[in-house]
């Protein structure tokens, strides 16, 4: 980088008035601000000009390959910039050096190919944004699980500077991602807002700061479904203050505290509201009410005034550049997908369009395809007409368009749902078993249960039964994958979830130690359990835990089906509807002759990481015999 600051010495504050004196420098130094990265003069989090000690450049896109690299100055003649290992995909986390095309003192320019980096996803290339001399090389080839940002590489911009960089350079360092700082956001607008929870204790009397609690391990958010009590309520320790929706259900908050419900923060209706977050204000006295209500009301609509104001100012456009400078990669892929180069912007040194901007202009969706050449353009008459359309019709098509779909906002529940099974099928290796089983003894053994005994079972509470003594018979399939000590565990209990949907999203109460409760009880604890899911009535332990989970959709036209694992558990059993087939069978009289038989696909998603092929296999086994036995379950 060829500017003024690449030989900063000591005195520090003569150089910088030097270098503010110089417009070239200056503008050269600003055009590198708004295409290659956020440069910042100065230590720690202060921008100073007395304290020109360090330049940090670090390229602002979170969804283009991150580059990562810290330009350091000192007084030993020596510049030099530490690179780290790059996020060359969204979920990368580490890497491994594959090879190195460049060796120590190499010359580098920009776009030059550093290394081959292997990624969770491919080999990659990873690129030069900066021209300059390979200096030293702090990873080699064959290292494995480089974290992100871990510092791999050192270049300097002259060939002299290589004996310079310290040996110490680059040892235990690790570079860290800085957000941008914009510069023209005022120092208020960096300053974290106040809310209407930022109350001056010393202005009101004693009083309790309520805050949204934490109601289920995984909870980090919740919505207030409805409020039990009103500002001035008296309060007893146990009352219901608030209905909060959370991840898994609608729970009850109770009060751990008497007094008078003062001042209500966060209303009705209210979603995502942060885990520790205030919801409320509780005093001891019922003359205290006024004064809190009069404090907090005051800085909640000065916070809404603030709010609008700045909303209205951070409003940013993006800015197209129009780059004449193009990696070979960000051809490749421009010409691959026909997109119009001008419409990226280029953030690498000297406007140059890399690799990086173009991945994440095609992440983004907002393309622009080339312009079409004369041949490809309508003729002027097709031109003319199209321009002659009536403005009822635009805005008929438009208003067509606008109706053409509808938002449905998500409950917390299906949010959280969504979150968990794609990150149930991206980080858990499914292993799918399928096997059909014969339905016939169940459904007789239903039969005669309600004939003989008056007791009224579903298919599926045997189901559930049948399940849990094929994990008693087989505890290996009882199990889940650590993933902190990387490996397999042992549950000592059998505690089968049950998939139950909801208008809020699915839920999977959990019926404790079924391999030891009878069909009947199972049948009543199902039915009590669905009944408190679909009033979002569940309590954290009837919903927490689990050993393995059954989904069951019997009751609609599906044959079969595979289901997604319930993380931590390690498998989950799909269960289709019978149906009627013409098999051979062998006869009291031996001889074998066709007959009709009701049949039951089950199909089992495990873990790999738990299941292999023996334990899945033995565990089907069991499930098929327990099924062609049935009657033994009752023992």
């Amino acid at each position: 980088m060829a500017l003024s600051l690449s030989r900063l010495r000591h005195p520090l504050i003569s150089r910088s008035l030097r270098l503010l004196s110089s417009s070239s420098s200056v503008s050269r130094s600003l055009s590198r601000t708004s295409k290659s990265g956020i440069f910042s003069v100065g230590c720690d989090e202060h921008q100073r000009l007395t304290s020109l000690s360090r330049l940090t450049g670090v390229c602002d896109n979170s969804l283009k390959p991150k580059w990562f690299g810290i330009r350091y100055f000192s007084s030993a003649d020596s510049s030099h910039i530490v690179i780290g290992m790059p996020a060359l995909s969204p979920t990368m986390t580490q890497g491994n050096i594959a090879k190195w095309r460049k060796k120590e003192g190499d010359k580098i320019e920009v776009g030059d190919i550093l290394c081959e980096i292997e990624t969770d996803k491919a080999t990659l290339e990873f690129e030069s944004l900066e021209e300059g001399f390979l200096a030293k090389i702090l990873v080699p080839d064959g290292s494995k699980d480089v974290p992100v940002g871990q510092p791999i590489a050192i270049t300097v911009e002259d060939q002299d500077d290589i004996k310079n960089v310290p040996a110490s350079v680059g040892s235990g360092t690790e570079v860290k991602e800085k957000k941008p700082i914009h510069q023209d956001d005022s120092a208020e607008e960096r300053k974290p807002e106040p809310t209407s929870t930022d109350i001056n204790a010393s202005e009101l009397p004693p009083h309790i700061l309520l805050e949204m609690p934490a109601l289920s391990p995984t909870m980090n958010q919740g919505n207030i479904a409805k409020w039990r009590k009103k500002e001035g309520d008296k309060i007893e320790v146990g009352d219901i203050l608030c209905e909060i929706e959370t991840d898994k259900a609608t729970l009850e908050f109770e009060s751990m505290e008497e007094g008078y419900l003062a001042k209500i923060l966060a209303p009705e209706g209210s979603k995502e509201v942060a885990v520790g977050q205030p919801i409320a204000i509780t005093v001891e006295d019922a003359g205290d009410i006024e004064a809190v209500k009069n404090s907090s009301g005051g800085r909640s609509a000065s916070k809404n005034e603030q709010t609008t104001k700045h909303d209205t100012k951070t409003e940013v456009k993006p800015q197209k550049t129009s780059s004449k400078r193009i990696s070979p990669a960000a051809k490749l892929l421009i010409s691959e997908y026909g997109l119009d180069p001008s419409t990226i912007n280029a953030s690498g040194p000297h406007g140059t369009l890399l690799k990086g901007d173009v991945l994440s202009a095609i992440k983004s969706g907002k393309l622009t395809p080339k312009p079409y050449s004369a041949k490809e353009k309508a003729s002027p008459s097709q031109s003319h007409q199209q321009s002659a359309a009536s403005p009822e019709s635009k805005s008929a098509s438009a208003s067509k368009q606008s109706d053409a779909y509808e938002d449905l906002p998500n409950s917390q529940i299906r949010k959280v749902i969504a979150k968990r099974l794609l990150e149930s099928k991206q980080n858990t290796p499914h292993l799918y078993l399928s096997s059909d089983v014969t339905l016939d003894p169940l459904l007789s053994l239903r039969k005669d249960l309600k004939e003989q005994y008056d007791v009224k079972v579903s298919v599926n509470d045997i189901i559930i039964k049948v399940v849990a003594a094929a994990l008693r018979n087989v505890p290996e399939a009882n199990a889940y994958w650590d993933a902190e000590k990387g490996e397999v565990v042992l549950c000592d209990s059998v505690d089968i979830s049950i998939a139950v949907a909801t208008e809020k999203g699915l839920m999977t109460p959990i019926i404790r130690n079924a391999d030891h409760k009878t069909i009947s009880a199972i049948s009543s604890e199902v039915k009590e359990l669905a009944a408190k899911a679909r009033d979002g009535k569940l309590k954290p332990q009837e919903f927490q835990g689990g050993t393995f989970s059954i989904s069951n959709l019997g009751m609609y036209p599906v044959d079969k089906f595979c289901a997604i694992i319930n993380p931590p558990q390690a498998c989950i059993l799909a269960v289709g509807r019978g149906n009627k087939v013409v098999e051979p069978i062998i006869g009291s009289d031996g001889i074998e002759k066709p007959a009709v038989v009701n049949k039951l696909n089950l199909t089992l998603s495990a873990d790999h990481r738990v299941f292999d092929g023996k334990v899945g296999g033995a565990f089907l086994s069991a499930l098929k015999s327990n099924f062609s036995d049935i009657r033994r379950l009752l023992l």
